[in-house]
């Protein structure tokens, strides 16, 4: 897509109307309820954007920065578009990661908790009664999955999307890359025609807009020009190392001079997070870790903790960059930086949620500071080196 057809998207979603509160939207009272219950008080940027367009049934693509609201925006208008009364499966969710269907699941559960409906979790490496009671239950009303567990319950007819209404892809750019893009055509087989379909991420590149133009219809289109995708509230600095064994000895540092509330730290080998971990550990540093390989119930485990504070430290892959919300972490370390240059917003937006102030610290050898230049042109941003002040960014 060239980059002029990209600017006519983006001048035409200056036409959306603007809802500055909830009550504006007309939700149902039960929905309107669950969001206040919730902790919702004043619709984001986003939500004042989207949710009425989603509600009114048109195909739509939503970007906005990490940690404005996007999961909110689609599960409210979701939400209101249900028919509690039909026993039928209306709204299809698919996210990347286990843990981001997760969080979806438990986000709707919350906002639509004053709400008649069933919702259902589909994902992998799960086991017990609220994920095995096919033959229990009629057709639940919102299915929210990752997208291989999700194709092959609908091929062995688990799930019946035929009467689906709205199909959502949250982090579109991961989900229509090489990874899962077999699995959505294969998804979107069994989709009724007239099924709306829903995009929302952080960043979407021009070739996943060109791709998404296989699956919308004349969609409305609320985009931020790349040079507007910014970290508002979020300070990024970078600290130069001689080489990479010297980055665990910079973090050991930066914890000796601070207070830690909650940090996660991004690595992208998974060899090199068990070996920080390791070296943590014998720190006698409250860390936990998470890769792709470990058991469902040790990684809900291990978030679980995190959450609560019972951890502080929480190394990751970038499996985790997209969507994991906690509101309490302060700082992200990109002991790495991303493999991808549209993965820095997604990991850094991990800290600094809803406004809060947060700190982005990117540990960088003299190879990787070009990168770093490249990852600056591309945002438009400046990532400084780190001050001896820094505590008072967080």
């Amino acid at each position: 897509m060239s980059e002029t057809k990209n600017e006519n998207k983006l001048k035409d979603s200056n036409k959306v109307k603007i809802y500055e509160s909830f009550d504006d939207m007309k939700l149902k009272t039960p929905l309107l309820k669950g969001i206040y219950s919730h902790g919702f008080e004043k619709p984001s940027t986003i939500q004042q954007k989207a949710i009425i367009p989603l509600t009114e049934g048109r195909d739509l693509i939503a970007q906005s920065q990490s940690g404005t609201g996007k999961t909110g925006t689609f599960s409210i208008g979701i939400l209101q578009k249900i028919d509690s009364k039909k026993d039928e499966t209306q709204s299809l969710i698919l996210a990347p990661t286990r843990e981001l269907a997760t969080q979806i699941y438990d986000v709707i559960k919350s906002l639509g908790q004053y709400m008649d409906l069933r919702i259902y979790l589909s994902i992998g490496g799960t086991k017990g009664k609220q994920f095995n009671r096919w033959n229990e239950r009629k057709n639940d009303h919102i299915i929210i999955g990752t997208p291989g567990r999700v194709l092959d319950n609908i091929k062995r007819k688990k799930i019946n999307i035929n009467k689906l209404s709205v199909f959502t892809l949250d982090e579109a750019d991961e989900m229509l890359s090489r990874g899962f893009v077999d699995q959505i055509y294969d998804i979107f087989q069994f989709l009724p025609k007239e099924c709306q379909v829903v995009l929302f991420s952080a960043t979407l590149p021009n070739e996943v807009l060109e791709l998404s133009s296989k699956f919308l219809n004349n969609p409305i289109n609320i985009l931020v020009k790349t040079k507007e995708l910014t970290l508002d509230g979020i300070k990024q600095f970078y600290v130069g190392v001689e080489k990479l064994s010297h980055k665990v000895d910079t973090i050991i540092d930066l914890f000796s001079m601070i207070s830690i509330t909650q940090c996660i730290i991004f690595i992208n080998r998974k060899r090199d997070v068990e070996e920080v971990y390791s070296i943590l550990r014998k720190s006698d540093f409250d860390v936990g870790l998470i890769t792709g390989n470990m058991e469902q119930k040790d990684r809900t485990n291990v978030i679980k903790n995190f959450r609560s504070g019972k951890v502080r430290v929480l190394l990751t892959t970038g499996l985790l960059a997209r969507g994991f919300d906690v509101q309490a972490v302060s700082i992200v370390i990109n002991f790495d930086l991303p493999r991808d240059k549209e993965n820095y917003i997604h990991s850094s937006g991990r800290c600094g949620r809803w406004g809060r102030k947060g700190c982005v610290i990117n540990l960088v050898t003299e190879k990787e500071y070009e990168y770093l230049k490249t990852i600056e042109n591309f945002y438009n941003t400046k990532v400084e080196e780190l001050p001896n002040n820094f505590t008072e960014y967080l």
